[in-house]
């Protein structure tokens, strides 16, 4: 082992100002539209990423924990599958689960690079240290960007397997996830993979409640988003004035998440200029989670220029794990 970890590099394309002007363009395009809607994105101030960490550890939100074990007993047939020497990760943040990614590919002898991407810096230098010290072999190169967009800013060359875990995928509507896996597959040489997480249809009972926990967490988290434009574009929103609404969609399998007005309201919001009527009882859509089928994901991925060569699912089919190949 080296005495001193190696020196992470970490290239930003997007910065705070990009960030400020993509969340007065999504507000105002969201609180305008018909039905109004807001991406899940501007959840995650530290407050809102804080409340999600408590989501992660409610007996009703399996999500989460049913992926990180599946992960724990899939690993190493992933690393022996794919044999990459580069993991990409999109929508890092901590970076918590790829320790097991990396430590299955770095038993199996490939691993020489990882490359976490995500929207903050902040959150990427943290991890890079944090990875630095306990990896002091391994190239750490961060990527500060938009995952929908600037992708082509990933470092190349190698063979690299890149992961989209969590099931976010989930969050993007059907047009917004076959561009997004187009523009996954345009920056992978033929070859390369995509490792990718999916939550899985089940019944609608426990889909709801793990959307709509006993203990409110999941209705402060829904609401943060309104503390958000509160903050950061001087609205005046009264967010405890908002019910948190969970429901499953079953036409579209997935699950969507509302804020409900609980009586007519008039919202100033200073730094768009604008003023934004609500009807009592009027729902403005916060979130989509889709769910996904097997010959779902299939299909999907082939559209966008993927071959499905390995499966994993829990043993309740809750979650799954797909790794494909660019053709």
């Amino acid at each position: 082992m080296n005495a001193h970890p190696r020196v992470a590099e970490l290239d930003v394309h997007l910065t705070p100002d990009d960030l400020a002007a993509a969340l007065r363009s999504d507000a105002r395009a969201g609180l305008t539209a018909t039905p109004k809607a807001l991406p899940p994105k501007y959840f995650y101030d530290a407050r809102g990423s804080e409340l999600f960490e408590q989501i992660t550890a409610l007996p009703e939100y399996f999500p989460t924990r049913t992926e990180r074990a599946l992960l724990e007993g899939s690993v190493d047939r992933i690393a022996e599958a794919s044999g990459a020497d580069t993991i990409v990760e999109l929508g890092s943040g901590s970076s918590a689960k790829t320790r097991l990614l990396l430590d299955a590919f770095l038993r199996a002898g490939t691993l020489r690079r990882y490359v976490p991407q995500d929207v903050s810096a902040a959150a990427l230098r943290g991890a890079l240290d944090a990875l630095g010290a306990e990896y002091p072999d391994l190239e750490l190169h961060g990527v500060v960007g938009d995952f929908t967009r600037d992708l082509g800013f990933l470092p190349r060359g190698g063979r690299r397997l890149l992961a989209f875990l969590g099931g976010t995928i989930g969050n993007l509507r059907p047009a917004e996830r076959a561009a997004f896996l187009a523009h996954v597959r345009s920056v992978l040489e033929p070859g390369e993979q995509l490792l990718l997480g999916t939550g899985l249809v089940i019944d609608e009972e426990p889909l709801v409640a793990a959307y709509d926990d006993a203990a409110g967490v999941t209705a402060e988290f829904n609401r943060n988003v309104l503390h958000v434009l509160n903050r950061e574009l001087g609205a005046d929103f009264e967010p405890d004035s908002f019910a948190h609404v969970a429901l499953w969609d079953a036409e579209n399998e997935w699950i969507e998440m509302r804020l409900r007005a609980g009586r007519a309201t008039r919202v100033r919001v200073a730094e768009l200029d604008l003023e934004v009527d609500f009807a009592e009882g009027e729902e403005m859509r916060t979130e989509i989670s889709a769910k996904f089928r097997p010959a779902g994901v299939r299909a999907m991925l082939g559209e966008a220029g993927f071959d499905l060569v390995r499966w994993w699912a829990d043993d309740d089919r809750r979650f799954a794990l797909s790794l494909a190949t660019a053709v």
